[in-house]
């Protein structure tokens, strides 16, 4: 899910709680939110498989956010001043995070409650105050360079946990697929990605994928529904569409409009996506609709090939090929394991 995207998610997921549950019997929760989609969406994601209610606090960072997690310590050193003010007693029963940039800051949390915050780490924050977290959920394809890769305070967890429940699915079919009725079956979701720090989504890789999926579409008879996301840029997006001939709509990231990409996700009777964003791959597997991953040769870093390979080894996903076949698998989410393995944690205190 989508920074712009995810408001109404929190509000809801809020809301259904608050209204289900006592929360003075409950313990309190803080949900640390930053910049990045992926982090993001796993928070949710996590909090809203708790069942539990939730406050969000939204984290900024200056320069300083940069600095190793071993110099920072368990301190606010590099969050925005606004993002400090709103972390004040009363402090929570247990603070919700991911990524390496918000550790010092839940560890700080921790500390100034006098250790009555619990704090629950999404990814591997590195080996800097690992003792200190109760909870840490590491991808089984991100194996930590050094340190604990299990233990009492470190769990597995298959691809990265997100919010896209069968709730979630339903509400996104109803709403947008009859956008879609004048297109030809079966519908076709093309989720396009691009370059990250360590690899480059080359023109050639775009231009490969959008005749892939054509070929896909054409012969099946089908058409296309085409996103792409805030890193893919205009010139990869250009290639990819430049290879389109089959009936299709598309959403470049920044249109006007609502984003459709909980639509496509919901309404596609097949979905291909590019392997190098975790989040997408997770979330193309939430549903039981077929996903076939496009990741050629340079495009992906190690883990994120591993991750597909566990994809494909437990039945979730294909590599991406030229033919469209009608086949399922069982709804993937981390969250929920993540979220059993709190409930655990919750009772033994």
């Amino acid at each position: 899910m989508t920074k712009g995207g995810d408001a109404s998610f929190i509000h809801a997921m809020s809301q259904s709680r608050n209204q289900s549950r006592n929360t003075s019997e409950q313990p309190s929760i803080w949900v640390l939110l930053d910049d990045r989609a992926g982090n993001r969406s796993q928070c949710l994601g996590v909090a809203g498989a708790l069942g539990l209610p939730f406050e969000v606090r939204e984290l900024s960072y200056t320069a300083l956010a940069g600095l190793p997690n071993v110099i920072k310590g368990a301190s606010f050193l590099g969050l925005a001043t606004e993002s400090i003010s709103a972390l004040t007693p009363p402090w929570p029963d247990m603070v919700i995070a991911a990524g390496r940039r918000t550790a010092g800051a839940a560890r700080a949390i921790k500390r100034r409650s006098g250790g009555k915050t619990k704090i629950v780490q999404i990814m591997y924050p590195g080996n800097a105050g690992i003792s200190e977290f109760d909870l840490v959920a590491v991808p089984s394809h991100d194996r930590p360079r050094s340190g604990p890769r299990s233990g009492r305070n470190v769990i597995s967890m298959l691809g990265a946990p997100h919010g896209v429940t069968a709730d979630v699915i339903s509400a996104a079919r109803s709403k947008w697929m009859p956008s879609f009725h004048q297109l030809p079956a079966p519908w076709i979701a093309v989720f396009v990605g691009g370059s990250t720090r360590r690899r480059t989504f080359t023109a050639d890789m775009a231009s490969a994928l959008g005749k892939t999926v054509n070929k896909m579409a054409k012969a099946a008879g089908g058409a296309l529904l085409i996103s792409t996301s805030r890193r893919t840029g205009d010139a990869a997006m250009a290639a990819v569409m430049a290879e389109i001939t089959v009936p299709h709509v598309a959403y470049h990231w920044g249109d006007e409009g609502d984003n459709p990409y909980l639509g496509y996700l919901a309404s596609a009777d097949a979905i291909v996506v590019s392997g190098d964003s975790v989040s997408m791959c997770s979330e193309a597997c939430a549903g039981t609709t077929p996903v076939y991953i496009y990741a050629p040769p340079g495009f992906v870093v190690d883990k994120h090939a591993r991750l597909h390979q566990a994809l494909y080894d437990g039945g979730f996903a294909k590599p991406l090929g030229e033919t469209y076949s009608n086949w399922t698998h069982a709804p993937l989410n981390a969250a929920s394991d993540v979220a059993v393995a709190i409930r655990a944690m919750l009772d033994r205190s």
